[in-house]
């Protein structure tokens, strides 16, 4: 007697690799993006401070104000009304006439803490358009 033939399952049944993480790459991965989430946490103040004024400085470009100390009083004005400007102040914006038009530039470095002994500097420019 011959022994009897083994049928072959059908192919959703038989066994395939397992493919997916392994324990020590989801570690490394969710280490990763904790960290990239908290160093996004720290800077997105800053950035959007740094919108706010750009924002600001365009605006007071555009008002048709002449005189430096207006637009620097002016300035001074809208930075009390934005409570997320607090870098610099009128006195630090540079006030110019390019082809009769206002050009107002500023340019300052924000610190952020992203752990106690560990800082990132940014520096930030821009001028009106």
């Amino acid at each position: 007697m011959t022994p009897p033939e083994r049928a072959t399952p059908p192919s959703h049944l038989r066994a395939r690799r397992q493919q997916g993480f392994t324990l020590m790459g989801l570690l490394f991965w969710g280490v990763l993006i904790a960290v990239v989430a908290v160093i996004g946490m720290r800077i997105f103040p800053s950035v959007n401070e740094y919108l706010t004024i750009q924002r600001t400085v365009n605006k007071l470009a555009a008002s048709g104000a002449t005189s430096v100390a207006e637009l620097r009083n002016a300035f001074e004005r809208q930075k009390d009304v934005e409570y997320s400007i607090s870098s610099i102040s009128g006195k630090d914006l540079e006030i110019t006439k390019e082809n009769d038009r206002i050009v107002i530039s500023f340019a300052y470095e924000k610190e952020v803490e992203l752990m106690p002994p560990v800082y990132l500097l940014i520096k930030y420019e821009g001028r009106s358009q």
